[in-house]
């Protein structure tokens, strides 16, 4: 790293110590400013994106987190050996580390984000909390759990008074992070936010806060330079949560009032001057429905969020964040930041919301997001990726920018319908749900949104949409079948000798059945018969997988995608999948009776139960930890433990059987 004549100094190398989405979107800003990129990836991301679209890549040894990208010895080797001069460390993981910071610059590096004291100030929540209270920033009451007994702890927590919340002192995003509602919940909830913190940050170090249960989760987007200057770029709402992690954020914020703005964005650079913050950080309330706000924490990196920001005025803030690593001064003033229209952004995960929002792996067979209406996605994937077990579920950020909120949300409902995804469970149906939800549209938006308003976790098609998918895959299926056939192209497949015979094909979809009939007409359309409905069908265009398909004089154009007897028929409304039926079924491995199995591959971290326990519906069996987050599963019924078939420490594959519950009857 070197400097210029005018003071300025050089970043010509940009080594990213992230993954995923947010290490794509960083390298895409790096190049546009001439900056060569350096991505570092764990063994699961050696097929990844970013690793391939980064000019130099760098294995890191290891598989999980702990092992790769927390690993700062290997992050600042890999910039030694590749000539890096500078790091940025997107988000989650070291990117709040004041120890990473500080070892990047005593490496001669330069550090993009704040400074290390100005890390290790906020990087503390609780300390935070008492530096902003002494700011005259308003904060929630909180107490740390430092050094404390489990005793000790408990009165602690019957002091603050239930419900309250427990917090990792480091790191964000949910991880570390338990809602109490009374005593008998706290020790199972430290005892899981401690592992979960330790796993993502390294630091299980535990806080508890004075907790609200309805509320408005609004931040402040703030930045400062070196030279001292420092602006808001106005707020940013984040209300729709599940487990505590952000769902669809949005600016500007529904919910605030212009004085409120004011009131709000006043007391976030008030932190920022707080702290002589310089780069690109966020500051966090909670406003409760009297319209008083409370310091939260302040995020001293980039936010995962921060695409609606840059909708809403114009900036670029992966931009804006290496320019103040240089030593640039912002060169505009608060006067010159404006916004325009609303912005919404979605977070599209691998998770089954119909299953508690477990996390889902496997590969991803499609992905081709709409080109209309338009809308930019923050991909972390493409078509064949595999979204792996040890790293947090998020696929993309779809985030769109249009002149009012009502038609923002019905624009990226609509992205999201279109989003051609196949292959992974996703929650793109319920994030469509949620943007159509009636609440939502009129602004009740709350942290226990989801809670209170139940949107639906999955779609449920019509009989009329099941109807068009099952001839779609059934003609979309025979045509290719043709296609293949070396003779007799004309022919179609499973043709008898008898003119009046229909070839046909059964579908299961959830739990119900599908038949369909069809036979080809000399005028090229096919007599259809779905269940017991007659249906007149032509395939008016079939190129790859699209199909321009009429049924019954109504033209439709969808996508029909196949994999040995999975189909995922892309409609106007959505995704359905459909599982062809074999006619000769073979016989299936027999399962275990009564088997409690893993939703997901994972590491199994407790095993709540022995063999020859009875347990009551609901109760907690094994704790799983995936993707960054544990996963409790719980007992469905009352009964009696006959089997274990897992310890702590093990790792298990979905559908694994972890213990055996014989379910118990009544007496009668």
């Amino acid at each position: 790293m070197s400097a210029d004549v005018s003071g300025v100094r050089r970043i010509e190398k940009l080594l990213i110590a992230n993954r995923g989405e947010i290490a794509r979107r960083i390298l895409r800003t790096a190049h546009a400013m001439g900056v060569a990129t350096v991505a570092v990836y764990a063994e699961a991301d050696r097929g990844a994106p970013f690793a391939a679209e980064a000019d130099e890549a760098v294995a890191l040894r290891g598989v999980v987190a702990g092992e790769t990208y927390l690993d700062a010895a290997q992050l600042l080797e890999a910039a030694r050996r590749t000539g890096a001069d500078a790091v940025h460390p997107g988000y989650g993981f070291l990117s709040e580390n004041a120890a990473f910071a500080r070892a990047v610059l005593a490496a001669g590096l330069a550090w993009v984000g704040p400074a290390p004291e100005t890390i290790a100030a906020m990087g503390d929540k609780l300390a935070a909390k008492r530096l902003m209270a002494e700011a005259g920033v308003p904060t929630l009451p909180s107490v740390s759990l430092a050094g404390l007994a489990a005793a000790d702890a408990a009165r602690a927590a019957a002091r603050l008074g239930y419900p309250l919340l427990v917090k990792a002192t480091a790191g964000g995003g949910g991880k570390g992070m338990r809602v109490v509602r009374d005593a008998q919940e706290l020790a199972p909830a430290l005892a899981g936010a401690r592992r979960e913190a330790a796993g993502a940050f390294g630091d299980d170090a535990l806080f508890l806060e004075s907790y609200l249960d309805a509320c408005r989760h609004v931040e402040v987007q703030i930045l400062g330079d070196a030279d001292g200057h420092l602006l808001h770029v106005f707020e940013r709402e984040c209300s729709i949560q599940r487990r505590h992690q952000k769902l669809i954020e949005e600016a500007p914020a529904p919910g605030v009032s212009d004085a409120l703005r004011e009131r709000l964005c006043a007391s976030a650079v008030t932190a920022g001057r707080t702290l002589g913050y310089r780069s690109a950080g966020t500051v966090e309330f909670l406003l409760d429905a009297q319209g008083r706000f409370y310091f939260l924490e302040v995020n001293t990196r980039l936010q995962v969020e921060h695409p609606v920001t840059e909708a809403l005025t114009g900036l670029d803030l992966v931009r804006e964040q290496i320019r103040v690593a240089r030593g640039e001064c912002l060169g505009y003033d608060q006067a010159a930041v404006r916004r325009a229209g609303h912005a919404l952004e979605a977070r599209l995960y691998a998770e089954d919301p119909a299953a508690d929002f477990l996390p889902a792996a496997g590969r991803v067979r499609v992905w081709t997001p709409p080109a209309d209406p338009p809308a930019r996605v923050d991909a972390g994937i493409e078509s064949g990726s595999e979204v792996s077990p040890h790293f947090d579920p998020l696929l993309a950020k779809v985030i769109v920018h249009a002149p009012t909120r009502t038609e923002a949300a019905a624009r990226l409902a609509r992205v999201l319908e279109r989003l051609r995804v196949h292959g992974v469970t996703t929650n793109r149906e319920f994030l469509v749900a949620v943007l159509r939800h009636p609440a939502f549209l009129a602004g009740d938006t709350t942290t226990d949104f989801i809670a209170r308003h139940s949107p639906a976790r999955r779609r449920v098609p019509d009989a009329g949409e099941l109807r068009l998918a099952a001839v779609a895959a059934a003609l979309a299926g025979q045509a290719a079948r043709r296609a293949r056939a070396p003779v007799l192209r004309t022919v179609p497949p499973g043709w008898r000798n008898d003119p009046g015979a229909m070839q046909e094909v059964s579908y299961r979809h959830d739990d119900g059945e599908i038949r369909v009939a069809y036979r080809l007409a000399r005028d090229g359309t096919f007599a259809c018969r779905v269940g017991d409905d007659a249906a007149r069908a032509r395939i008016v265009g079939l190129e790859g997988s699209r199909l321009d398909l009429e049924l019954d004089g109504i033209r439709t154009r969808l996508h029909v995608t196949r994999e040995a007897a999975r189909h995922w028929i892309q409609t106007p409304a959505g995704e359905i999948r459909l599982h062809e039926i074999e006619r000769f079924p073979r016989h299936e491995r027999a399962g275990v009776t009564g088997g409690c199995i893993a939703p997901m591959p994972g590491r199994v971290v407790e095993v709540a139960v022995g063999a020859g326990e009875r347990v009551r519906a609901g109760q907690r069996l094994v704790v799983l930890a995936a993707m960054k987050m544990e996963h409790q599963i719980l007992a469905a019924t009352d009964g009696l433990v006959t089997e274990v078939r897992v310890t702590a420490g093990m790792q298990v594959d979905r559908d694994d059987v972890l213990l055996v519950l014989e379910e118990e009857r009544g007496a009668g």
